[in-house]
């Protein structure tokens, strides 16, 4: 079901039926994002929960400005956030390779491929959320500038800096732990 199939039954049917259909479509994606953030099936299942709680409850405040994947992607960074605000990172063990790539010699591709070292992902995680949110939807999540702009409520602009920046740091990071051995 697409997000268009999703509007028209939405005018149609009744709040649990489109949280249905929400949960179906959207549901493994948002829980690819939480499980960048939290490392954890078990919390990341209880904050997919939460998210879809969330939009249950708060079906009526959707203004159909944007698509449901963004208002849900949106709500799914906040409560990773939130999870984040009561746990700290060094409790969290990183258990998983997230991804793999074929090395070549562009930068992105190098930043890609390195999503493997769980070195990267404990420097990924030490970067404010500003830049570390602007990283993994578009590294990761694979959202153009348009669709993370939309997703952060930011400009076009303010996503481009923040990927370059958040680029620069990430950079940065790896190189004091390389130093550090």
């Amino acid at each position: 079901m697409d997000e268009e199939d999703i509007q028209r039954a939405s005018a149609q049917a009744d709040d649990v039926q489109l949280l249905d259909d929400l949960m179906r479509t959207y549901g493994p994606e948002l829980k690819r994002i939480a499980y960048l953030y939290v490392h954890d099936r078990t919390e990341c299942e209880d904050i997919i929960q939460e998210v879809f709680t969330s939009c249950f409850k708060n079906s009526s405040r959707f203004r159909h400005e944007a698509e449901y994947k963004t208002w849900l992607t949106r709500i799914t960074i906040n409560k990773c956030r939130d999870h984040q605000r009561r746990w700290s990172f060094r409790n969290l063990i990183y258990k998983s390779a997230i991804r793999s790539a074929d090395m070549d010699h562009s930068a992105e591709t190098h930043v890609i491929a390195a999503f493997d070292s769980a070195q990267l992902a404990r420097s990924l995680f030490r970067l404010t959320p500003k830049f570390k949110d602007v990283l993994i939807l578009y590294y990761y999540q694979e959202l153009t500038m348009k669709e993370i702009a939309a997703v952060l409520d930011i400009s076009i602009n303010t996503v481009k800096s923040r990927l370059l920046r958040g680029k620069k740091a990430l950079q940065e990071q790896l190189e004091r732990s390389e130093q550090r051995g």
